[in-house]
């Protein structure tokens, strides 16, 4: 096991640490989150080129000379935190790069929550968070992370105003911008430090332009599990809108006709048109896109109520499947067919008959 940390100097710049798991054992014990040190005999390398967590190129390496000793008396004063918050722009502009793990803040709308009391094996949370620009993102955290934040929340007296996640992970899925929580992501609530308290204000001063005389409560839900029949019915009748839900069913058949993938925008994920010799997006208005291949499978799932047709995207299928689509043309016949005309590969085939669990 080895310890990645960020660290901030007099200048506010932020530098991510690492210390590598045959020298966790002398240096853990002095490692305490807040307090201030100072640092001799280290080496500095290249940060990986994924999933960085600092805007530096760099990172200290602690190496057998390096001296930690924890400062009592501030020579300069040193900023209390720091933070690396992208707006939805920037969100997107990172979406499927893998490149960064950024921070966000913003004002918490609703959370959906599947832990249960006491939790089971696989949890998760869905947190709608609007950002600053109005724009609302779903975070998805998961397993312990995902029950460390249900049971905050339970424990708290007032629903939380303001969030703060760190090191998020932005993906971009059918056109939209979902966030997902990664093993480094810290999450805060309202007023617990500098940046959340004076956005929490700047949130009462645009809301009402007065203090706030209560607290403005927030409930969570469970996620409900619903069966096929009551999906239907919901789709049928209610107003147009988002639902997280769990169901279970078999998959009755897999459409051939509709394809298994398509060619989509690097940047934003929408599909590309095909010209002669180039690809174009029009969201992002560019006639000489960088497309990647991604899934789109629809497929009838049936329980003991009805069927439906549900269409998986290309996240739900590299995780089932683990395997990208640009790997998996490669198990088609075939060279210089365009993988959009191919028959659907046999992994995929294979999926009529099998039972499943959707959320």
């Amino acid at each position: 096991m080895w310890i990645d940390m960020l660290l901030v100097d007099v200048n506010a710049t932020i530098m991510q640490a690492t210390i590598n798991a045959s020298r966790v054992g002398a240096f853990r014990p002095k490692l305490t989150a807040g307090n201030m040190y100072s640092i001799s005999g280290f080496d500095v390398s290249r940060c990986a080129s994924n999933f960085r967590l600092t805007d530096s190129t760099l990172m200290i390496r602690f190496a057998e000379s390096t001296g930690f000793d924890e400062i009592t008396k501030l020579v300069s004063p040193l900023p209390i935190e720091g933070f690396r918050f992208r707006d939805d722009t920037e969100l997107i502009g990172l979406a499927n790069t893998s490149s960064q793990l950024p921070d966000i803040i913003g004002e918490l709308i609703a959370v959906k929550s599947t832990v249960t009391d006491p939790p089971e094996e696989k949890n998760r949370v869905m947190a709608t968070i609007k950002l600053e620009s109005d724009v609302s993102v779903t975070l998805s955290i998961f397993d312990a992370k995902a029950v460390d934040f249900h049971q905050k929340l339970d424990r708290m007296l007032i629903d939380p105003k303001v969030i703060v996640a760190t090191s998020i992970n932005p993906k971009m899925v059918g056109g939209r911008l979902f966030l997902n929580a990664t093993s480094g992501t810290h999450i805060y609530f309202d007023k617990e430090t500098t940046a959340r308290e004076n956005f929490f204000y700047r949130l009462v001063v645009r809301d009402t332009g007065l203090p706030p005389a209560a607290p403005l409560l927030k409930g969570y839900a469970k996620m409900e599990s619903l069966t096929i029949a009551e999906i239907n019915s919901f789709i049928i009748t209610a107003p147009s809108q988002a639902i997280h839900f769990i169901c279970s069913g078999k998959v009755c058949r897999v459409d051939p006709e509709k394809g298994w993938c398509y060619v989509a925008c690097s940047k934003c994920s929408k599909k590309l048109q095909r010209t002669v010799n180039s690809f174009t997006c029009e969201r992002c208005v560019n006639h000489h896109a960088v497309g990647s291949l991604r899934y789109r499978v629809e497929m009838v799932i049936a329980d003991d109520t009805a069927e439906g047709v549900f269409v998986c995207f290309d996240g739900v299928m590299t995780k089932l499947h683990n395997l990208k689509a640009s790997e998996a043309v490669k198990l088609l016949a075939g060279d210089g067919v365009n993988p959009e005309d191919a028959q659907i590969p046999p992994f995929i085939a294979d999926m009529e008959g099998k039972d499943y669990t959707l959320s």
